[in-house]
C-alpha cells in the first residue's frame, strides 16, 4: 500500500527533505538475501531427502523389510511439511506485524541450528526409540523454519523490487533452491563413495555439520539489509493489520485456497528428487553418484531458466507460464520414469533436462512473485505463507504416497506418475481462476483487502 506524501508542486527544500526520508528500495541486496537465506533452508532439506532415501532407514528405522524401514524413513520427511503451516501462521503474523527482516534472521537461526543437530545425533543402535524421536524433533523445527522463509523471502525481495521487475528480482528466491540442491548434491556425492560401514557411522553426518558454512553467510547480508519500503511506510502511517490472519481470511480467503491449490505444483519437486531417487537407486538399477550427478546437473541449471522465465513473465504475463508448466510436468513424469526404467543414463538426464530444467522452472522462478502479488501490503506475509505452506503438505508426503503407489514390475512407477499428474491438474485449475498481477501496481496489489477495508473505514466514518 503506496502511503508515500506526495511532493507534487511542494517547495524544492520540501520535496528534497521528503526524498531523503523515503525508504530506499535495494532490489539486488533483498535479492541476495533472499537467494542466501532459501539456499540454506534447501540445501537443508535436499540433505535431509537425500539421508531420508539413502541412509536414515538402516539407521533409525531398521526393519526386517527394507520397504517398511524406507516408508518410516520418508515420513519422517513428510513430517516437517505439517510444522510448516504452523511456521508460517506464526511468523507470517509477526512479519506482518514487526517487520519481514527480523523474522527472516530468527527463521535463519532456526533452520541452521536444526540441521546441526541432526548432524550429531545418536542412532537407534545406540538409544533406540529415542533416536526417531529426535529426528522428528529436528526435522519439526526444519519444517518450522522453512514455513517461513520462502514467504518472508518472497514479501522481502518483491516489496524491494521495481516495477516492471517484480518477478526477476523474486525469482532469486528460488534460485537459492537450485543452489540448495546443487551443494546438497555435491556434498552427498563423495560421502556416498565412501564403504558402507563409514557412510553409515559418520560420513552421512558431514553434510549436515557443513551447514553452519551457509547459515554464518545469509546471517550476515541479513543483518545489512534494510527494512522494505511498503512496510515501514504501512507502520508510518498506522496502516499495519492488528490481527493479519484475521484479516486476510475475512477479505481474501479465497486467494489463500487459490494459493493452496496452486502450492500443491511442488509435489512434481519431491516425487522427482526424493522418491525418484529411491527408486532409480532401489529398482531402476542406477548407482547412487550417477543420479545425483544428474539430478544436480538438471536442477543446477535451473538456476539460470528460472531468472529467465520470471523474467519473461514481467513482459507477457505470471498465469500462462504457470500454466504452461503445469501441464508440461504432467507430460514429462512419464517420460522421466520411462527412462529410469530404460537404464540409460542418458535418456534419465534428458528427461530430467525437460521436466525440471524447462518446465518445472517455469513455476518455480514465478511462484514467489504471483502468490505474494495475490496479497494487500498488511496480509502480505500472512496470506502467502499460509497459503503456500499448507499447499506444500501434500508436496512432503508425496514421496511416501509414491512409496505405498508403487506396485511390482516394470511399469510399477505409472500410479506415480498418475498421481503427480493429478496434483498438476488441481494447480493448473488454481493458475486458470487466480488474478493476473504481473501490471499491477504495488500498491493496488491485493484489490479485495483493499476494497474490503475501504468499505469498512466508510462505514466506521459514516
Amino acid at each position: 500500500m503506496n502511503t508515500a506524501p506526495a511532493t507534487h508542486g511542494a517547495p524544492r527544500e520540501t520535496r528534497r527533505e521528503t526524498e531523503s526520508t523515503t525508504p530506499r528500495k535495494t532490489p539486488g541486496k533483498a535479492a541476495l538475501a533472499s537467494f542466501l537465506g532459501s539456499t540454506l533452508e534447501y540445501y537443508d532439506f535436499f540433505i535431509y531427502g537425500t539421508a531420508a532415501a539413502l541412509v536414515f532407514p538402516h539407521l533409525f528405522f531398521p526393519s526386517a523389510d527394507p520397504a517398511i524401514g524406507l516408508i518410516g524413513a520418508f515420513a519422517t520427511f513428510g513430517v516437517a511439511y505439517v510444522a510448516r503451516p504452523v511456521g508460517g501462521l506464526v511468523m507470517g503474523h509477526f512479519g506482518d506485524k514487526l517487520g519481514r527482516k527480523k523474522i527472516l534472521l530468527l527463521t535463519l537461526g532456526i533452520m541452521g541450528l536444526a540441521s546441526l543437530g541432526i548432524g550429531f545425533l545418536p542412532t537407534y543402535e545406540q538409544v533406540g526409540v529415542w533416536a526417531p524421536i529426535l529426528l522428528v524433533a529436528g526435522r519439526l523445527a526444519q519444517g518450522f523454519s522453512a514455513g517461513a522463509e520462502s514467504a518472508g523471502a518472497s514479501t522481502l525481495t518483491l516489496e524491494h523490487s521495481p516495477e516492471g521487475r517484480r518477478g526477476f528480482f523474486t525469482s532469486f528466491v528460488m534460485t537459492g533452491y537450485a543452489s540448495g540442491m546443487v551443494l546438497a548434491t555435491l556434498v552427498f556425492i563423495p560421502v556416498t563413495a565412501l564403504p558402507q560401514e563409514a557412510m553409515l557411522s559418520w560420513g552421512w553426518r558431514i553434510p549436515f555439520w557443513l551447514s553452519i558454512v551457509v547459515l554464518a553467510i545469509a546471517y550476515w547480508v541479513r543483518t545489512h539489509l534494510d527494512e522494505t519500503p511498503v512496510f515501514e511506510e504501512a507502520q508510518e502511517s498506522r496502516q499495519v493489520a492488528p490481527m493479519p490472519l484475521k484479516e486476510v481470511l475475512k477479505f481474501q480467503g479465497p486467494d489463500v485456497l487459490r494459493v493452496v491449490g496452486m502450492s500443491i505444483m511442488s509435489v512434481m519437486q519431491t516425487i522427482f528428487t526424493v522418491f525418484g531417487l529411491a527408486y532409480a537407486t532401489s529398482t531402476a538399477g542406477f548407482d547412487r553418484a550417477s543420479i545425483l550427478t544428474v539430478n544436480a546437473v538438471a536442477i543446477g541449471l535451473s538456476m539460470f531458466a528460472m531468472p529467465l522465465a520470471a523474467r519473461l513473465s514481467d513482459r507477457i504475463g505470471r498465469r500462462p507460464l504457470l500454466l504452461t508448466a503445469a501441464f508440461g510436468c504432467s507430460a514429462t513424469i512419464f517420460l522421466y520414469f520411462l527412462a529410469l526404467s530404460s537404464g540409460n543414463i542418458v535418456l534419465v538426464f534428458l528427461a530430467a533436462f525437460l521436466n525440471m530444467t524447462v518446465l518445472y522452472s517455469g513455476f518455480n522462478g514465478i511462484w514467489p512473485s504471483f502468490f505474494a502479488e495475490q496479497f494487500a501490503a498488511p496480509v502480505r506475509y500472512t496470506g502467502m505463507a499460509m497459503g503456500n505452506q499448507l499447499g506444500l503438505v501434500l508436496a512432503g508426503f508425496a514421496p511416501m504416497i509414491a512409496g505405498m503407489l508403487l506396485t511390482p514390475g516394470v511399469t510399477g512407477w505409472v500410479p506415480v506418475a498418475v498421481f503427480g499428474t493429478a496434483c498438476m491438474l488441481v494447480a493448473a485449475a488454481s493458475v486458470y481462476y487466480s488474478r493476473e498481477t504481473f501490471r499491477t501496481p504495488i500498491e493496488e496489489l491485493g484489490a479485495p483487502y483493499l476494497a474490503g477495508t475501504a468499505r469498512r473505514t466508510a462505514a466506521e466514518g459514516s
